[in-house]
């Protein structure tokens, strides 16, 4: 097999604390970044002279640190001690934004009632919207009965992440939150958003949204992932 030029950090043969990234005296491979890129990484380093996207970089990596407990005792002793919903909170508050938006799937209509129910108490105003906003129906996509999610249903709504990344725009949300979107559906509505976005939960049906349980158990349970996956069926067959 012929050698990557582009980066594979996510296979990197070097042990994480010995690697260049993270370290001065570390190592990297021949596609490494860090050792052969550092023209783009140089372009990246000018978006920091806009002063608000520096700001936005400078809280984010103060958030990071705040995470942590044991800080003034070394890497060994470092404690995480927040919850991501208690470090969005905080982040939202050191940038100084006042109204927030939640974007959220229907199937987690009470999850989304508790998340906005947390940022109304730490002063943030909420624009919530469900992924089944204006009732558009998915024959607008095209669609047939037969492609629907319940086939004996009659007409089915679309989840419509374009209809809630104009409400948050319109209503001028200052950070959108999303809360468990469909794959693609919470890509839509990142590329339309004009306020920055952040993921507290990414949708997950099987194991109750927590998408890494499939990771972590990759050589037990989801071993099956080792191998290619066959591809989806045809567009009216049935799945096996």
């Amino acid at each position: 097999m012929a050698r990557e030029d582009h980066p594979t950090c996510a296979t990197c043969p070097i042990p994480p604390r010995k690697r260049i990234c993270i370290r001065k005296d570390g190592k990297g491979p021949e596609n490494c970044p860090t050792l052969n890129q550092q023209g783009i990484r140089d372009e990246a380093q000018q978006a920091l002279s806009d002063p608000a996207t520096l700001e936005f970089a400078r809280q984010a990596s103060l958030q990071e640190a705040a995470g942590y407990a044991n800080r003034d005792l070394g890497y060994a002793s470092l404690q995480p001690v927040k919850p991501r919903i208690e470090e969005t909170v905080e982040f939202a508050a050191r940038m100084g934004y006042k109204r927030l938006g939640l974007a959220f799937c229907a199937g987690l209509v009470r999850e989304a009632e508790v998340v906005q129910q947390i940022l109304e108490t730490n002063g943030f105003q909420v624009v919530s919207a469900i992924c089944k906003s204006g009732r558009v129906p998915k024959s607008s996509l095209g669609l047939e009965q037969s492609e629907h999610i319940d086939r004996q249903a009659g007409e089915e709504t679309m989840c419509h992440p374009l209809f809630q990344a104009a409400l948050l725009n319109h209503f001028r949300t200052e950070l959108n939150i999303l809360l468990g979107l469909c794959v693609g559906h919470d890509s839509l509505l990142m590329q339309h958003t004009r306020a920055p976005c952040t993921v507290l939960a990414a949708k997950d049906r099987l194991l109750g949204h927590a998408p890494l349980t499939a990771i972590y158990t990759f050589t037990s349970y989801y071993r099956y992932l080792q191998q290619p996956l066959k591809q989806a069926p045809e567009d009216g067959e049935e799945s096996p």
